[in-house]
């Protein structure tokens, strides 16, 4: 090429132009429509108190079931589908495997906030003191507690504030805390563990949220490490209404 050619601009192809304009209005309307869709869901922490609704063992319609707010515990060798579960003799339920529970002083599980075991945590005989989440009530002859705590009650690891999380109308969340005091031993029953894993049969946290009326359910299982009960796992089901906290 002369050193005086005229310098020439690199020219875009008008076909190639047109792609690139089409599938710019392409995006822009997909965020439109996605941002336009109603309902459409979006995560949001719920902090507050999820009140524990009494638990009861009825005929509903042809059914007789629990419902509220109940404890099961599935051997070993078991399945949360098939069980078998442990048989609490203390039971108010026709069907001893489910111990139902009673609100606490709290009125339930609280996030955003620990709900310790007081001290002592257990009287003379064993008997679980903690009241906050669930009155506490017998298992297997002995009154057990729950409660949750900044440093895990069996490993002693730092764990979190307990979370729960709104997409929708589900729930998921973290209360790798949580724990059950019984016969002056605890039971780690959160999800995940305090050192974030999730052993056995332990699985995550579902449930269901009602936006307008604030019901919701909370469902997990979580395996028990050491102790008298060792690779039994606790299935921890919880409903009622939730309670924002107060800003």
């Amino acid at each position: 090429m002369s050193p005086h050619a005229p310098f020439r601009t690199a020219r875009r192809s008008p076909v190639i132009g047109r792609r690139t304009t089409a599938l710019a209005l392409t995006a822009v309307a997909t965020v439109a429509v996605a941002t336009a869709l109603p309902g459409a869901a979006q995560a949001e922490e719920l902090v507050g108190t999820f009140k524990v609704q009494k638990g009861v063992y009825k005929k509903q319609g042809k059914k007789v079931t629990a419902s509220g707010s109940y404890f099961r515990m599935i051997y070993p060798n078991g399945t949360k589908a098939k069980g078998p579960w442990f048989n609490n003799t203390n039971s108010k339920a026709k069907d001893s495997t489910y111990t139902l529970f009673d609100p606490g002083i709290d009125g339930g599980i609280r996030t955003g906030q620990f709900q310790e075991f007081p001290t002592p945590a257990f009287d003379s005989r064993g008997f679980a003191l903690a009241n906050r989440i669930v009155k506490p009530l017998p298992f297997a002859g002995i009154n057990f507690g729950l409660g949750t705590a900044a440093k895990d009650y069996q490993s002693g690891v730092t764990g979190t504030l307990p979370k729960i999380v709104r997409n929708g109308r589900k729930l998921t969340g973290r209360l790798d805390t949580f724990t059950a005091g019984w016969n002056s031993i605890y039971f780690n029953q959160g999800t995940p563990k305090a050192n974030g894993t999730r052993p056995g049969k332990t699985s995550t946290i579902r449930g269901t949220y009602d936006p307008k009326t604030r019901r919701y359910t909370l469902n997990w299982t979580s395996q028990i490490v050491g102790g008298p009960f060792n690779d039994f796992t606790g299935d921890w089901f919880f409903a009622g209404t939730f309670v924002p906290a107060k800003k």
